[in-house]
């Protein structure tokens, strides 16, 4: 298992990326300090890791473990996740620099994936399937072997949870490749399987960047990636896997449309617009990014919103009235303020934020930016069609319920939605003909163990979550048993004619 170690230069801040062999810095982005070293890994490390994943799949006691055994030590695991969970909260909150009141809130419930795939799994059924003559047919439901998944810097823990639940329930062996940048959580839960009583060689860790992922992605002995990120590695993965047939489930990119209503209380609704926009500094795929507001709202609803986003307190993520913390690094920062800059130079207004805020030392090294309000956009702007990844909300108006879905449906991505109206038949009307996998109704950044989570279009493709991702970590044998008292023989005096 791939080892953590203190940073052997507290002050030393990621330059250049390391090359396969050597050690990376992991920083806290609060304060652009190094925390940790992980080695950094790439092909062979990842060939070593499916390796052992295949002995372990092949010769180990997991794929082959009873039912009720292998679901109980997932609720096991689901335990001893629930008794490291203040280490875990505190780790990650200075990993990916989110407030440690968001941090809590998220990762108190990834124990509920591993319980919930557990219930899965002890309640799963094996069909019959009807069919004419003397035949019992039925169905076997069988691991797929070694998987990979790949998960992003934004929420490392929990989009973990939700795949490798899923995965191990099925009887699987897994590689796990997180982020570069946010590795630490994944090791420690590793750990934390591993004295929970996980066979040896079922979870293997690698850390490494675009090297390690493209090989996990290529690899003849991966039978499943299940992948978190942008849109383009995304279509390269899936190009990958395709080559072989391998499965693939890709969560990718977004440009959450919010269609507020003007039946809505303008103030309200830019409550929940703002916990759509910048919980996690807007580092999420569904973050909301586009508020499509009807005219009748749109200038109290854009005060509300800029002087709710002016009001967040940003600073310290260890501490609890913090209610932002920073983006993941100096280069993700950048990237959104030139956006923003976009956004402006074509012809958007800035109603809050837009710029770094002064923090007191050691912050002040740290990559924060002000949460951020553009009015006055329109859909042909930049920051209204791509993704931004950061705390930035885009406002633009709208006249009537069919200009609010065209306008919701104008993008290429398909991921999440909101709505926000008193209208009951609207709100389903409305939510019906926006196209993506998910849509919310008054609210925002909602999900359960239960629900299939997963976009269309350049959002990407597969579920994970649900019923959905249980069954798909598994393949499917059919099996049909003559029962009749006598034999077949198709070439005898008088043959059975009937193939099918």
């Amino acid at each position: 298992m791939t080892q953590v170690s203190p940073a052997t230069t507290p002050e030393a801040t990621a330059t250049a990326a390391p090359l396969p062999g050597q050690l990376r810095d992991i920083v806290n982005p609060a304060t652009g300090e190094a925390i940790a070293t992980v080695p950094e890994q790439g092909e062979h490390e990842v060939d070593m890791a499916v390796a052992t994943a295949r002995r372990a799949f092949e010769d180990g006691p997991w794929p082959n473990m009873v039912r009720s055994d292998r679901a109980k030590l997932l609720l096991r695991i689901a335990d001893a996740i629930e008794d490291s969970s203040e280490t875990l909260y505190t780790l990650e909150a200075r990993n990916n620099g989110r407030p440690i009141t968001e941090t809590r809130a998220q990762l108190s419930r990834v124990p509920e994936w591993f319980r919930y795939n557990a219930g899965l799994l002890a309640a799963q059924r094996q069909a019959v399937l009807p069919g004419d003559g003397p035949y019992l047919t039925y169905q076997q439901r069988l691991p797929l072997g070694v998987c990979g998944i790949i998960t992003p810097f934004n929420h490392p823990m929990l989009i973990l949870a939700r795949s490798l639940s899923a995965a191990l329930a099925n009887g699987n062996t897994v590689v796990v490749k997180p982020s570069e940048l946010t590795p630490l959580t994944t090791l420690a839960l590793a750990d934390i399987l591993a004295d929970a009583g996980l066979p040896d060689g079922v979870l293997n860790v690698v850390t490494g960047a675009r090297a390690a992922g493209q090989r996990l992605t290529g690899h003849p002995d991966i039978a499943k990636i299940t992948l978190t990120g942008g849109t383009e590695a995304g279509r390269s993965a899936a190009i990958a896997t395709a080559s072989r047939f391998a499965r693939i489930t890709a969560e990718l990119g977004g440009k959450t449309p919010v269609v507020l209503f003007d039946d809505v209380d303008p103030r309200i609704s830019a409550e929940g617009a703002a916990f759509a926009a910048f919980v996690a500094a807007g580092q999420s795929c569904v973050a909301g990014s586009r508020f499509l507001v009807q005219r009748g709202i749109y200038d109290e609803f854009v005060d509300a919103l800029a002087a709710r986003a002016q009001a967040i307190r940003l600073g310290d993520p260890a501490l609890p009235d913090t209610q932002m913390g920073p983006l993941i690094s100096a280069r993700q920062r950048d990237k959104v303020a030139a956006l923003i800059q976009s956004g402006l130079d074509e012809g958007a207004t800035l109603k809050a934020g837009g710029k770094k805020p002064s923090l007191p030392k050691p912050f002040d090294a740290g990559f924060f930016l002000s949460p951020t309000v553009l009015s006055d956009a329109t859909m042909d702007m930049t920051v209204a069609r791509e993704e931004i990844f950061g705390p930035v909300a885009v406002v633009i108006p709208f006249d009537d319920e069919h200009d609010a879905v065209r306008m919701a449906n104008d993008n290429p991505y398909g991921l999440g939605a909101g709505v926000w109206t008193t209208d009951v038949s609207r709100a389903h009307r409305v939510a019906a003909r926006i196209n993506a996998g998910m849509v919310w109704v008054n609210d925002h950044h909602r999900l359960e163990p239960s629900l299939p989570w997963g976009g269309i279009k350049d959002s990407g493709s597969g579920k994970d979550a649900g019923t959905e991702s249980f069954d798909d970590f598994s393949w499917i044998k059919t099996i049909v048993v003559r029962t009749a008292a006598d034999h077949v023989d198709w070439y005898g005096d008088q043959p059975q004619r009937r193939l099918n």
